[in-house]
């Protein structure tokens, strides 16, 4: 009678019976994934698109926010939209960029950002795995072409080049 007391006793040291360690490496499993998608969300880079923080310039001033009717709105001038959010760190080196080919294209091309933790509909509305993303329409509001990630200044002014956008 010891002798099966024993070998009852032996699979598990808690006292749950043989499939007790399963239950616990299942929930130690449970916990570590729920951590993961925690993180993934907050540090707001690749493929995450979770609730809203504004984009700063490198100034520390924020970035305008473009809506999605303003958006629609605008289609005489080809158009830059880039699609972001405040904590991700290519959104933050690309707002500069941004800034300032606002200001000095201004008559050639629109330039607009939108923070899609802020206003998540135009990341569904383009179908965005990735932020940032910079879509570029043509003046009827035709997509052109579509990059995923940082982009430079250079590489968006050849970009316009290539798509027969004279640069003045």
């Amino acid at each position: 009678m010891t002798e099966d007391y024993g070998q009852k006793d032996q699979g598990s040291s808690c006292g749950c019976g043989r499939g007790g360690k399963w239950i616990w490496i299942g929930l130690a499993v449970a916990v570590f994934a729920v951590l993961l998608l925690k993180n993934s969300r907050q540090c707001g880079c690749a493929d995450s698109l979770p609730p809203a923080i504004g984009l700063a310039t490198a100034t520390g001033t924020p970035a305008q926010t473009v809506s999605a009717e303003k958006v629609e709105s605008e289609k005489m001038l080809p158009r830059l939209l880039d699609l972001g959010a405040g904590k991700c760190i290519p959104c933050k080196m690309m707002a500069p960029i941004l800034e300032e080919l606002k200001h000095a294209y201004a008559e050639t091309f629109k330039t607009e950002f939108v923070d899609v933790w802020q206003d998540p509909e135009p990341g569904r509305k383009y179908g965005i795995r990735v932020i940032p993303t910079q879509i570029f329409f043509d003046a009827d509001g035709k997509e052109l072409f579509r990059h995923e990630g940082f982009f430079s200044k250079e590489d968006i002014l050849a970009k316009w080049k290539e798509l027969g956008v004279d640069l003045k």
